[in-house]
């Protein structure tokens, strides 16, 4: 750690409970042994600090000359207290939000729009190196459109961070890098086209939460595809994880989704009449929250914005119709009116004159008494015979939300289809793109429910492999090269990952409980305390003291504690097959395309694949789908490009100098070679399944093997 004294005043830095870390010199000399430190805190007081062993001695202050870096791996100490310092200068002393950290681009959100994104911006970054420019987003795009055209090497830009910390405006900035110095010497539609998908997404995938107004509830990674020229021509969006749980609940102080708000604030334009909408605080599904506003933004001219990305994308007015009737149904949907009867309220049904459901079974095109009838009622097949069986008001209920959650689903697929139809090239291949991923960052709240729970395991995945690219394979290259450091030590989050996908795990366990005839949320995490707390005690694994219905996780960044309240609801969230039948035969086609296509691996011949049971119920799962992790595949195979770069290395230089050594040719042999053509690393334009890691990189005997041969 650097801690022999010969110097007073040095700085160090102590912990502090409401300043996090504070400075502090140091007014004597340290010696071996010592019990305590004497400091002199930047305030003026004069306090000891303890020491019972080296580990307490506090992290040393970088010198003076170093305050402000624009890369801190230039820091003479590199430690939590010395980067929040430095951050914290550049911030507030250079107005400066950007900061390097080697390839890495740490960015502040200012919360207020910046005059530094302009076109006389991007030409200043445009063909410059990293290390010559200040810390911009738009330099680490800059890197990876030069590497992708000088190396022909696909790239991948991971941005990534807490929710509310800037990432889907960040990713907005990188397209509009790419689509400026990719744009031909004539401008064409291609980088307007590539541009205008992000307001429709914004639209149906943002919403306002207690983090941020505009919070992505939604993962997206977009390739954009170059020619041989590095010009665009086309682009391709994957979509993860969308939330759908929020189109039925929303959270105190939180929206639904930017578009439904849009949709009623547009409700008196005479297009619109026929929806029949009124202001968010008349329909449940956007008036949970309490929030109907968001300061500073204009629902109206969002929407205004929205079609007018729509248009620009090849979407007809009157498809665009189609698409804000099916949504404006939805809302319909939530204000049917469910009521409970029968002795024990074990049956429900609506009412034959329901306004809600009127409109909504008009704006879809389907039969209204039909959809009441088996909103209210359940198929089962017994001993061979089908039978029709009432439900309660509160199942009647959940599969009226399952419902509402699974067209908004379908919708949103159809949109993000659309989207890459009007996307895709249509002057040949690309011959190479670029990757930009922004998916949801880490998240806690007062209240973790499932949704924190997926999204939060989605992080650690990332989290995983960055570890792997920055940290890992980077050391075992050095114990390969057999070269002296001093090795890096790094959280690696293997142990938490497999707690929560492993055997037994609690996605393991949670599956498990849902194909019980009698699971329950109770029943789940009970098993839970008895794998993970009695039975074989879980370092990333914790039961609350005061809490016998929760559940807490270690994460690599934070604790989280979960409750695990309507768990098993969410995870076998279903939708029963009577009701999409219903849908297929609408007499709009639009909503008859959604789900005509649908295929649902959980259903075969209309059963279970649990079928064990006594009765089958037809139904489908429509749940957050966690296991839709295929982003990491992706990242697997294209990672940040220096670590899939070829590499000479010493063994291989060893090898090949003892293949030499017996040959007599003459003159005396050389060995004369260019990396990037006898070892090309190629990947498809589509990335095939996850390979074994050791995959990813060529092996020394597969390049000697291929010498000998030449």
């Amino acid at each position: 750690r650097g801690w022999i004294m010969t110097n007073l005043c040095t700085s160090v830095w102590v912990p502090d409970p409401d300043a996090v870390w504070i400075s502090a010199q140091l007014l004597h000399d340290y010696n071996p042994g010592e019990k305590h430190l004497l400091l002199q805190l930047s305030d003026g007081t004069v306090r000891f600090h303890p020491v019972v062993s080296p580990s307490d001695l506090p992290p040393l202050g970088n010198p003076d000359i170093l305050e402000g870096e624009n890369d801190l791996t230039a820091l003479s100490f590199l430690h939590e207290p010395a980067v929040l310092h430095n951050l914290r200068i550049r911030f507030l002393d250079y107005s400066s939000i950007y900061t390097y950290c080697g390839i890495v681009l740490v960015a502040i959100n200012p919360y207020d729009q910046l005059p530094i994104y302009g076109e006389e911006v991007i030409d200043a970054y445009s063909g410059q190196d990293m290390a010559d420019m200040e810390p911009h987003i738009f330099s680490v795009a800059e890197e990876a459109y030069r590497t992708m055209t000088r190396e022909e090497k696909n790239q991948s830009i991971i941005i990534s961070g807490e929710s509310g910390s800037g990432k889907t405006v960040s990713a907005k900035f990188t397209m509009r890098y790419f689509a400026v110095v990719g744009g031909a010497a004539q401008q064409t539609s291609v980088e307007e086209r590539v541009l205008a998908s992000n307001p429709i997404m914004e639209a149906i995938g943002n919403a306002k939460t207690t983090r941020n107004d505009n919070s992505s509830r939604f993962g997206k990674y977009i390739e954009i595809g170059f020619g041989r020229k590095g010009n665009i021509i086309g682009a391709n969006m994957r979509t993860y994880l969308l939330e759908k749980s929020r189109v039925v609940f929303q959270a105190s102080a939180e929206r639904n989704y930017h578009i439904f708000y849009q949709l009623c604030a547009s409700r008196d334009f005479p297009e619109m009449r026929s929806l029949k909408l009124a202001a968010p605080e008349n329909f449940r599904y956007t008036s949970q929250g309490g929030e109907m506003q968001i300061p500073g933004t204009d629902d109206l001219s969002d929407l205004e914005r929205t079609r007018n990305a729509f248009t620009i994308l090849g979407v007809q007015s009157d498809q665009q119709m189609e698409l804000f009737r099916i949504l404006a149904a939805i809302l319909h949907l939530g204000n049917v009116n469910i009521q409970a009867s029968g002795r024990n309220s074990d049956r429900s049904y609506i009412d034959a004159d329901d306004g809600s459901l009127a409109v909504f079974s008009k704006l879809l095109g389907v039969e209204g008494p039909q959809m009441a009838h088996w909103l209210c009622h359940r198929r089962l097949t017994v001993g061979g015979e089908m039978l029709v069986k009432p439900v309660s008001g509160q199942q009647a209920v959940e599969a009226r939300d399952a419902l509402a959650k699974h067209i908004y689903g379908q919708l949103f697929t159809w949109t993000v289809q659309t989207l890459n139809s009007a996307l895709r090239s249509q002057r040949g291949k690309p011959t190479s793109f670029i990757g930009v991923l922004d998916i949801y960052g880490f998240e806690t709240f007062d209240r973790n429910s499932f949704e924190q729970f997926c999204i939060n395991y989605a992080n650690e995945k990332l989290q995983q492999q960055f570890n792997r690219h920055v940290f890992h394979l980077e050391q075992e290259e050095y114990v390969r090269e057999e070269l002296e450091w001093s090795r890096i030590e790094f959280s690696d989050n293997q142990q938490c990952i497999s707690l929560i996908e492993g055997q037994l795990g609690l996605l393991d366990l949670l599956d498990e409980e849902c194909r019980m005839p009698k699971g329950s949320d109770e029943s789940w995490v009970r098993k839970l305390y008895d794998q993970h707390v009695s039975s074989k005690p879980h370092p990333h694994f914790r039961k609350p003291r005061m809490s016998n219905s929760a559940f807490i996780v270690l994460h690599f960044a934070d604790m989280v504690q979960y409750e695990c309240d309507s768990f098993l609801d969410k995870n076998r969230d279903t939708v029963f097959e009577e009701l999409i039948n219903i849908l297929k035969a609408s007499q709009s086609e639009l909503v008859a395309e959604l789900f005509q296509q649908q295929v649902n691996p959980s259903v075969a011949n209309g059963s279970l694949r649990s079928g064990k049971r006594a009765h089958r119920e037809h139904k489908l799962t429509v749940g957050f789908q966690v296991s839709d992790l295929s982003i990491v595949k992706i990242l697997t195979l294209y990672s940040p490009h220096n670590n899939l770069d070829e590499r000479v290395t010493l063994n291989f230089i060893r090898t090949v100098q003892g293949l030499l050594k017996d040959r007599t040719d003459s003159p005396p042999p050389q060995l004369l070679m260019d990396v990037r053509r006898v070892f090309p690393v190629t990947f498809p334009s589509s990335p095939p399944p996850l390979p074994h890691a050791d995959q990813l990189d060529i092996p020394d005997a597969l390049k000697i093997s291929f010498l000998r041969k030449v």
